[in-house]
């Protein structure tokens, strides 16, 4: 018996059936694993795109400007003004210690008004901790703005951004149906944080510890010993 079997070999018909049964099987598999790796278009975890990424925050210089509204008769700044004028002065000394510019309308009906000014404002930013020779004065062509053309302050500065917002290269619709992200869709969130952080540098590198406070932490140790931990 043992020799029979060692001695047998399939006959030439049993081997077209041998090799169509296992193209078969193949087959059967290559269609069960494409069946099992298809994608949903439909599901929201295959969203391939990021806001983040299409709008990224980004660290540019920029200009910062207050525009002072000069009227013909004016003779002194008012009250409100100056206040304006020292918030820019304060922005100024956390953001750059780049040169402030004033710049003076030049052909317009109010030029000799703005002329008068400008020392008042000079003076203003001077007290408010701007440095006199960081002031440079200039002048525009203000025959566009009409009799009332601004005094404009400047100053540029690192400053973060995003967008711009309301692009709109593709259809929506058929962005929508393929459950993709539209192409503005977070921007204006991009930019609005953007414009909420107050040191553009954190974007960058994370700031140094400050020292700790020993006498305040004491108090905290001391209250917890005498009354334990707090409810919150």
């Amino acid at each position: 018996m043992s020799e029979t079997i060692q001695n047998f070999r399939p006959s030439a018909r049993s081997r077209p059936m041998r090799i169509a049964l296992a193209a078969t099987l193949v087959l059967s598999a290559a269609a069960l694993s494409g069946c099992g790796t298809k994608p949903d278009r439909n599901a929201t975890g295959s969203i391939p795109d990021d806001y983040r990424t299409r709008h990224p925050i980004v660290l540019t210089e920029d200009a910062q400007t207050l525009d002072i509204p000069i009227a013909t008769g004016d003779r002194a700044l008012t009250t409100g003004v100056r206040d304006n004028i020292r918030g820019f002065a304060s922005d100024h000394a956390a953001k750059s210690r780049s040169a402030v510019q004033i710049m003076l309308p030049r052909g317009s009906a109010n030029a000799a008004t703005a002329d008068h000014m400008r020392k008042e404002i000079r003076a203003t930013l001077i007290a408010a901790g701007v440095k006199r020779d960081m002031l440079i004065e200039t002048a525009y062509d203000a025959a566009a703005y009409g009799p009332n053309a601004p005094i404009r302050l400047a100053f540029f500065a690192i400053t973060a951004k995003a967008g711009p917002c309301g692009e709109w290269p593709e259809d929506l619709v058929e962005n929508t149906m393929e459950n993709k992200n539209y192409h503005n869709f977070g921007c204006a969130t991009q930019a609005n944080l953007a414009a909420q952080i107050a040191n553009p540098m954190d974007l960058v590198q994370p700031r140094g510890m400050s020292a700790i406070d020993a006498e305040q932490r004491n108090v905290v140790i001391q209250d917890y010993r005498k009354n334990g931990q707090p409810d919150f």
